[in-house]
């Protein structure tokens, strides 16, 4: 393939449909916004009622829907029109409390919103997508550890292990399922977060990752580009998974040497 072929294989999604979940703001605002640049038709999708600001800025649809809601995704699937080529399962939530703070009830609406969402996502679009697709599972690099969160953790876990469960069942159908985990993504929802020096300091690139970062990787994954890639997990954190714990070792211990 040419350099140009490439980059239009990669950018180009004119003609093709999208259902970005949790799109008003944030990660997913950042999404929708590239998508919709490189040419796709977006459903902006979420319970914040300012994703219908940016749906009228994009030149696009809003739907107010509860991923929960298998009623609600019945209606998303009535506004595409009958074609869909991409689903982005970005909507989610966290609990921030440990296991002995978690009530029952807490734990099923992490679980609920960030898994069961995505879940009932893929049952209800897959068999709109006749002509193959991609389906886009946020998931979080809290998937391969042990987050103090545990709902938000179990269930961003689930997360990669529906992806291979649904990327085997719909091969044949031509539709790839593939989960992106990111680290630490500063958003203005968590700008004022205690967490974020520490986690900034213990990840080895030094920063925090940024939404467009995130979107890049939706849009690879969306595009033609992709179209040999399914059931993997994609992870954008900046090295933290890949070692952070030994690193800060290495540095403390004059193993590594930072520059001043």
């Amino acid at each position: 393939m040419s350099a140009a072929a490439l980059r239009a294989a990669m950018t180009d999604l004119s003609g093709r449909t999208a259902i970005v979940t949790g799109g008003a703001r944030g990660q997913g605002e950042a999404e929708v916004r590239l998508l919709v640049e490189c040419g796709a038709r977006v459903l902006i999708c979420d319970v914040l009622d300012e994703g219908a600001a940016l749906a009228e800025e994009l030149g696009q649809q809003f739907l107010k829907l509860d991923v929960t809601s298998e009623a609600g995704w019945a209606e998303a699937a009535a506004r595409v029109e009958g074609r869909l080529d991409i689903v982005v399962n970005n909507a989610g939530i966290i609990n921030r409390s440990l296991i002995a703070d978690t009530s029952p009830d807490a734990w099923r609406r992490v679980i609920d919103v960030n898994l069961t969402g995505a879940f009932l996502g893929i049952r209800t679009c897959a068999p709109l997508m006749t002509n193959g697709g991609s389906i886009i599972n946020i998931s979080s690099n809290s998937a391969f550890s042990g987050h103090y969160d545990p709902a938000y953790t179990a269930s961003k876990w689930g997360l990669r292990g529906l992806t291979r469960s649904a990327a085997m069942e719909y091969a044949g159908a031509g539709i790839r399922v593939n989960a992106i985990c990111p680290g630490l993504i500063v958003t203005g929802l968590n700008a004022d977060s205690p967490h974020l020096a520490p986690m900034i300091g213990m990840t080895p690139a030094g920063r925090s990752g940024t939404p467009d970062e995130v979107a890049q990787m939706v849009l690879y994954l969306a595009s033609d580009a992709s179209k040999f890639v399914t059931g993997e997990d994609f992870l954008i954190d900046g090295g933290f998974i890949a070692g952070a714990g030994y690193r800060r070792v290495a540095v403390e211990t004059g193993i590594i040497k930072q520059e001043p």
